[in-house]
């Protein structure tokens, strides 16, 4: 049975987070570099709950749950059988399936609400839900065979950019005990996804009580561009797993449990109106604490700080023998970010504005090697450091075959295009889709 969602959700404009998370992430970003950078997570993922601390022994994914990427066209491509919740191996601790490996968020049959948080937006195509049968095995490892591969809840989005946070209400179909549900984001204009399996719990002790509201809420450090927040810890009949920052009806961060955040990236000479919200494990959210308002510091005299390095360049997506899909993690300013500057070798090719951080590379020749660099600058005409130096050798020029028909006759050695893939038949078929878990009769050739 499919059912389509019922609403839609997005906000965020900021970044926040508590001091002590912000520094151990600067020092893990050294580490995880070559990896995808920071995209979005369901924040009661098995991922989210391994960065909430409530999943154990998870790897590196407790720094970033927003980075499972894998291809996308799911159930016919995407992750692999058996790496399905790491999106291809990338974190591999989270493809360790137990009946009792992965704490379990209990759930009812029904409307329920999915949540992400989304580090980098990126133009959409849709969004999808599955879920386990009944019947699938807890015991063994998550394959396309332990879910109904129809999805439950789709949601077209036609390119649209979300905000930095975004949910789904999907009515989710009737099960009982431990299952799994996969929520998977496709991006428009690329070839890849995000996968994000959600350990759930039918018919136990659905946790409906929401934490206590923050109390004592002040701020201090007021500067041109920042802030500090600080409140006193919520209480839970079950236990708090973080706070949410609002400027007015805005969610603006989040942090992980601590009770104090450091606010950058705001507007000089401006006013600020921040509450804060305790979240449980189960989504439930306390009333808004007591507010806290304050105005930024005017800037004075002329600006001389240039923005941060842009970091984590890298491809996003697949490269084609003249394209290749550059993005990066966005700078900050004291004051603000103007645009990035894209250079080739040291050549610059291409400038865009301070929101975007992505930029497709065209004219290239196919397997050519490219270096590629990006820096920001701003209004005054700062200009930072470069990011990391990105190596890229763009393929050969492929060749494209017929498009595949499910009605035609195909012959072993026949060759076929289907969903950007080429693929050659092993011998007679008819109706066997390429790229199928099932269908065999065909192997890539590119």
């Amino acid at each position: 049975m499919s059912n389509v969602c019922l609403s839609g959700t997005k906000k965020l404009k900021l970044l926040i987070t508590g001091g002590t998370v912000l520094a151990l992430l600067f020092s893990m970003s050294l580490l995880l570099a070559d990896k995808a950078s920071a995209h979005g997570n369901v924040t009661n993922s098995r991922a989210g709950l391994c960065a909430d601390r409530v999943n154990t022994n998870c790897g590196l994914i407790i720094y970033e749950p927003y980075s499972l990427e894998a291809h996308k066209g799911f159930p016919a491509g995407g992750p692999a059988d058996g790496k399905i919740a790491s999106a291809n191996g990338a974190f591999a601790p989270l493809d360790e399936q137990s009946a009792t490996r992965w704490s379990k968020v209990n759930i009812s049959p029904g409307p329920n609400t999915f949540n992400w948080k989304i580090k980098v937006p990126h133009a959409t195509a849709s969004w999808k839900y599955y879920i386990t049968k009944q019947n699938w095995n807890p015991n063994a490892a998550l394959t396309r065979d332990s879910f109904d591969l129809t999805p439950f809840c789709s949601v077209p989005y036609n390119g649209q950019m979300p905000g930095n946070t975004y949910s789904d209400t999907c009515n989710v179909p009737s099960r009982t005990g431990y299952q799994v549900i996969l929520a998977v984001w496709e991006v428009s204009n690329t070839l890849n996804a995000f996968y994000n399996v959600i350990d759930v719990n039918f018919g136990g002790n659905v946790d409906n009580v929401a934490p206590t509201a923050p109390t004592g809420a002040t701020v201090s450090n007021v500067g041109a561009t920042g802030a500090t927040i600080a409140w006193n810890a919520s209480t839970d009949n079950i236990g708090v797993t973080g706070y949410r920052i609002f400027n007015g009806s805005n969610q603006i961060g989040t942090t992980n449990g601590a009770l104090v955040a450091n606010l950058t990236g705001l507007t000089s000479n401006t006013s600020y109106t921040i509450t804060v919200k305790a979240i449980d494990a189960a989504g439930n959210s306390s009333a808004a604490g007591n507010a806290v308002t304050f105005t930024t510091l005017p800037v004075s005299g002329p600006d001389t700080v240039a923005p941060t390095a842009p970091n984590s360049l890298h491809v996003m997506g697949r490269s084609t023998s003249t394209t290749v899909p550059l993005m990066w993690n966005a700078s900050t300013d004291n004051v603000s970010v103007t645009g990035y500057q894209i250079f080739r070798g040291t050549t610059l090719i291409a400038t865009v504005s301070g929101s975007a951080v992505e930029y497709l590379v065209t004219g290239l020749t196919a397997n050519t090697a490219y270096t590629f660099t990006v820096k920001a600058f701003d209004a005054a005409g700062n200009v930072s450091a470069a990011s990391n130096v990105l190596n890229v050798t763009t393929p050969s020029a492929s060749t494209t075959y017929p498009a595949w028909s499910a009605t035609a006759v195909y012959l072993a050695g026949n060759k076929v295009t289907h969903n950007g893939v080429n693929y050659e038949a092993k011998w007679w078929t008819q109706g066997e889709t390429p790229g199928s878990p099932n269908a065999g009769v065909w192997k890539v050739i590119s």
